[in-house]
């Protein structure tokens, strides 16, 4: 599977979550799948997902899912000492695998050689680390949500894209629908 397949196969596990999703390709994938007011699409911040996701669940009691690559969290490894530190139980930090940075060509990153995301959230201190891979993602994403417990899960696919049109709605239309979504 690769990482729309991915996100297609989780679109009923994510139905009734507040969801931030990765800049790029994620995002694209996500709103042209099931585009949601409880969707956050980043339009142009590599690498906070997982945070700005962990400061939604630390604001609020609402479960919140980030969708994350594994290109995002090497530029921003700082994010899973942070999340390991600042337990907060209605998060959920889902990675994507791939071994790629696919939004810009599929060049390998370093998880997709010999860096192991799973290794380095435990060796930060993330308490709750799984490893799966991509047909067991919804399962594991909904035991996850179940468990009420802070989650960190790696979900290993393969590399490749779909064709997606850009997201066109405005950064502000975003926000704003997301926010009242937090609120209601």
């Amino acid at each position: 599977m690769i990482r729309s397949e991915v996100i297609k196969s989780l679109v009923p596990v994510l139905a009734e979550q507040l969801v931030v999703c990765n800049i790029g390709l994620p995002s694209q994938e996500l709103h042209l799948l099931d585009d949601r007011e409880t969707n956050f699409y980043m339009l142009g911040t590599m690498g906070l997902s997982s945070s700005i996701g962990l400061g939604l669940a630390l604001a609020q009691d609402k479960t919140v899912i980030s969708i994350d690559g594994d290109g995002s969290v090497l530029t921003n490894l700082g994010t899973l000492p942070t999340i390991a530190n600042n337990v907060a139980n209605n998060y959920i930090l889902l990675i994507i695998d791939n071994g790629s940075y696919g939004s810009t060509g599929d060049q390998p990153t370093y998880a997709g050689k010999k860096t192991s995301l799973t290794a380095v959230a435990e060796a930060c201190g993330c308490e709750n680390v799984i490893e799966c891979q991509a047909e067991e993602a919804p399962a594991v994403l909904q035991k996850a949500i179940d468990s009420q417990q802070m989650t960190v899960i790696v979900c290993k696919c393969e590399s490749g894209n779909i064709k997606v049109p850009v997201i066109t709605m405005d950064p502000v239309v975003i926000r704003d629908r997301f926010m009242k979504a937090v609120a209601s």
